[in-house]
């Protein structure tokens, strides 16, 4: 896709310094900036790069005064790093605009199927899926039956939804997610067998929810496993069966939820955590990376360390910790001085 200075600066409101016809066609930090490249200036400390980048758009404030001559177009706006974000976030609609169905998808008879509609080859829709407008289903993507998905969501490549599964509108799942698969359930008998337990529930996933790429979330045994609206969940989660997860909380990558735990809204969960089942986390909880949970955590918590422990009380640990060589070899001095005082 081409574009020129004249077509930016209308998205984006600004005033064009250089050559209004001049195209671009790529994306570019403006220290790598090449020929047909877009980029932004915002941070003074990149101000040299400007005078020597052969980027042919850079987008600046309108506040920027330049010490000498450049080649290059500007683009003058308000604020250039939100500008950028602006243009990166309509690169991208653009980008992902694809409509059509391909001839070489399944789509199953029973199936309703929206406008504008987007079905890649190799995508199988199962029996009774409701599809909204504008959704997107890339290549390899599997939509088991009874599966509905609102308007506006972005299924890309590898990602399987499995039955009964209900997706919201505006959300994006990325490669290699898997949505309603078994929860862990098995029973133990008294010769040591563990017997399948029936995972007969399914997923509810809200509006807006964005998950990253290889993440599973499993169906319920009974009722759902449900993620509210607005929450962010990173590559390679687990959450297990009948979790619940508010809204607005975001999760990073690795991160090992139980089944049963009870999540509040706006929590902020670092990587690799882990959290034991039929757990509840309070709202706006703070979990910092590596933290085993263990316990219930109260509305507006921030605790680290495994187990986990309040923020301050973890770092007044560690520095202990941290001199524990000290404390021991200390001891061992004190030891020998009571040993020899007792001899004497």
């Amino acid at each position: 896709m081409k574009f020129t200075a004249t077509q930016i600066s209308e998205i984006l409101e600004g005033e064009i310094d250089g050559d209004p016809n001049i195209e671009v066609f790529k994306l570019s930090k403006i220290e790598e900036g090449v020929a047909g490249s877009l980029t932004f200036l915002s941070n003074p400390k990149y101000a040299p790069f400007l005078y020597n980048t052969d980027a042919s758009v850079v987008i600046v404030n309108n506040t920027f005064i330049p010490e000498k001559a450049f080649k290059t177009t500007l683009i003058k706006v308000e604020d250039s790093y939100e500008a950028f974000s602006k243009l990166l976030s309509f690169y991208n609609e653009t980008k992902l605009n694809k409509i059509g169905i391909s001839k070489l998808s399944f789509i199953s008879d029973s199936a309703l199927v929206g406008e504008n509609t987007y079905i890649a080859e190799f995508a199988f829709v199962g029996e009774n899926v409701k599809l909204g407008n504008n959704v997107k289903l890339f290549p390899n993507v599997y939509i088991g039956d009874n599966v509905e998905i609102g308007d506006n969501t972005v299924l890309f490549s590898g990602v399987k939804i499995y039955s009964e599964s209900i997706i919201g509108a505006h959300c994006a799942f990325h490669s290699g997610v898997i949505i309603g698969s078994d929860g862990f359930g098995f029973a133990p008998s008294k010769n040591g067998v563990f017997s399948k337990i029936p995972q007969i529930g399914n997923v509810i996933i809200e509006d807006h929810v964005d998950i990253g790429a290889n993440t599973t979330i499993d169906r319920a045994t009974l009722g759902s496993t449900i993620i509210r609206k607005g929450v962010k969940l990173d590559n390679q989660i687990q959450i297990a069966h009948n979790v619940e997860i508010d809204e607005n909380t975001v999760i990073a990558a690795q991160t090992g939820v139980a089944g049963s735990v009870k999540i509040g809204k706006n929590c902020k969960i670092g990587g690799q955590v882990g959290i034991a089942g039929h757990l509840v986390i309070g709202d706006f909880v703070n979990i910092q990376a590596q933290t085993g949970v263990g316990r219930n955590l109260s509305n507006n918590e921030t605790v680290q360390g495994s187990p986990a422990l309040p923020y301050s009380d973890y770092y007044k640990s560690y520095v202990h910790f941290k001199n524990l060589s000290k404390l021991v070899d200390k001891v061992s001095s004190l030891e020998k001085e009571l040993l020899k005082l007792k001899k004497d």
